[in-house]
């Protein structure tokens, strides 16, 4: 498919605004690290919480979906869907904490927390680990997106596309620092939701699809639209549904749904004005994220079963896609050929700036901990601020050419996702205990980081007779029991780092009872937290499911879970006010 001169006429828009972005805030960005970081601390929660919902969507965030819908139904969303869970979590317990911690990144967090020569070798570990190897497997999966993007939407070869969407996303992600990237990812989420809320109805107007109502009825289609999986077959619903809900949402670490928060959502938290605006913007982000953006992407994945059923079907479309690319992912894409100019040109727009939004966020948290938490901390202590904002900017370089390079040796966006929780997979309770239970310390998180590391590799390079989602939870379960062992039988943490850490953030329970003496305490927080994180999953999955029912014409139980979102969500507002 050849864009039309309008189409790329809007692409170069976006590209343009972009640059004038990054060059209006280098001036600012460069002062200091907290302001090329962190955009001087001062964000709003509005701002924040609408560029963590453009960070999580990329271009391979509708491809994720596509390959979910078009493999599992409707129903495989759900191992996305469960993450609600833990961001519900953060929104009502753990953002608060983290703003109070007052730290420039989550990985400074370490020598908060704990202490000695195993708290430093732990944060400077996680700044490599993360600032490279994490963020590099993150940046290969959105660049495999790019690739096919390229190959399929705009004619031109993948490489091609990754070069000139990365040259501009580096420019303005090293000028203009994290407020260059927020202000983009403002514009980024305005135009992906006109985009895809466009494009879906624009191609269930298609003559092959024939409207809503013979979609929903289509043959292609009718086995695909369930909201739960099969009951009846452990084999469909305990992947789909029982791992997601009961295990992975806390077990494993995923980019945008850590457990506790991290990452880029804790990044978002710092740059906050206060804790308020911190615990708006999560609420915000996961609201948007869960209830908002989900259906146009999966009513057009639906749409695809129509006019591409099989893989061969995209393949003989697209001969120029190369076979290593080809996958139920791609069918977004292909089905994006089908609009008019104009129309693509702004749905591509849109899709080029989501992979420029993850793109941009994850070179600045690549580059804030390998600055902040390594360079700064173990190499030059004495280094200038002026010399911190040039060598976050060289790092950043480093890191868009070694995620690039790796998005052209991936192959499936499920393959990644599947990889990322895997290499998380049974630390994630760590990441929600370690704010209450003095007991837990620095070598907890080593113990569990490296033997869940050794497990992912065995499980994925080595036994293969394993499903993916038994691989999760054997790996979470073998990992929970190494650390909880390694915490017994390691040395806890001396008790002036306890007390003092317990001082600046103040978490509360009786988890911290021996080290709270002269705190001023408040009620524990945390079981009201834990009631609003209830009403707040009952109220969006109410919602989402809701709008769903109603979408298939299911008036009567659509219109239960509506209520049910409703009645959730006031009651939600009067705890939580």
């Amino acid at each position: 498919m050849i864009l039309s001169t309008l189409d790329w006429t809007i692409i170069g828009v976006y590209f343009a605004f972009s640059l004038v972005v990054g060059i209006w805030a280098s001036k600012k960005a460069g002062q200091d690290t907290k302001s090329f970081f962190l955009a001087g601390r001062n964000m709003p929660w509005w701002l924040l919480g609408v560029s963590m919902v453009a960070t999580t969507f990329s271009t391979d965030t509708p491809n994720l979906v596509t390959d979910l819908v078009r493999q599992n139904g409707v129903s495989g969303n759900w191992v996305w869907w469960a993450f609600l869970l833990t961001g519900m979590l953060t929104v009502f317990v753990y953002a608060r904490l983290w703003r109070r911690s007052g730290v420039l990144t989550d990985i400074e967090f370490y020598e908060l927390r704990y202490s000695g020569k195993a708290a430093a070798f732990l944060r400077g570990f996680r700044a490599l680990y993360l600032g490279l190897v994490f963020n590099v497997l993150v940046m290969g999966a959105v660049s495999l997106a790019a690739v096919k993007f390229g190959e399929i939407v705009l004619g031109i070869p993948g490489w091609l596309t990754l070069t000139i969407a990365g040259s501009i996303t580096l420019a303005y992600s090293m000028l203009g620092g994290l407020k260059a990237v927020i202000i983009t990812d403002f514009v980024q989420f305005t135009l992906a939701m006109i985009g895809s809320i466009w494009a879906m109805f624009y191609i269930l107007g298609l003559p092959e699809i024939g409207g809503l109502s013979n979609l929903i009825s289509h043959v292609n289609v009718s086995d695909k639209l369930a909201l739960f999986p099969d009951f009846s077959d452990p084999n469909n619903w305990v992947p789909i549904l029982l791992v997601p809900l009961a295990v992975q949402w806390w077990a494993s670490y995923y980019p945008g749904a850590e457990p506790g928060g991290g990452g880029y959502i804790a990044q978002r938290m710092f740059s906050a004005k206060d804790e308020k605006n911190a615990v708006g913007a999560t609420f915000i982000f996961n609201v948007a994220h869960y209830a908002l953006r989900p259906w146009p992407w999966i009513l057009i994945a639906l749409a695809s079963l129509i006019v591409f059923p099989e893989l061969s079907d995209i393949e003989k479309a697209f001969p120029n896609l190369p076979a290593d690319k080809l996958g139920h992912d791609v069918a977004y894409p292909a089905m994006l050929t089908l609009l008019p100019s104009g129309l693509l040109g702004l749905v591509a727009a849109s899709l080029i700036a989501a992979f420029m939004s993850t793109m941009s966020t994850q070179l600045n948290l690549g580059a804030s901990y390998l600055v902040n938490d390594f360079y700064h901390r173990f190499l030059k202590p004495n280094a200038s601020e002026k010399e911190l904002v040039l060598a976050g900017r060289l790092f950043t370089v480093v890191s868009i050419i070694l995620g690039g390079g790796l998005g052209l040796l991936l192959t499936s966006a499920g393959q990644a996702f599947t990889l990322l929780l895997m290499i998380g997979a049974g630390t994630g309770l760590i990441y929600i205990l370690r704010w209450f239970w003095w007991r837990i310390n620095a070598y907890t998180e080593i113990v569990a980081m490296i033997s869940s590391i050794i497990i992912a590799g065995y499980f994925n390079f080595g036994d293969s007779s394993l499903e993916g989602w038994q691989k999760i939870v054997i790996g979470a379960l073998l990992t929970t029991i190494v650390w909880v062992a390694a915490t017994y039988f390691t040395p806890p943490d001396d008790e002036d780092t306890l007390r003092a850490f317990v001082k600046k953030v103040n978490p509360g329970g009786p988890g911290w009872a021996k080290y709270s003496d002269g705190v001023s305490t408040e009620p524990w927080p945390v079981p009201n937290g834990i009631l609003c994180m209830l009403l707040g999953c009952l109220a969006v999955y109410g919602f989402l499911l809701g709008v769903g029912q109603l979408i298939y014409g299911h008036i009567e139980s659509g219109s239960l879970f509506i209520v049910l979102a409703i009645v959730s969500s006031i009651g939600l507002f009067k705890i939580w006010k």
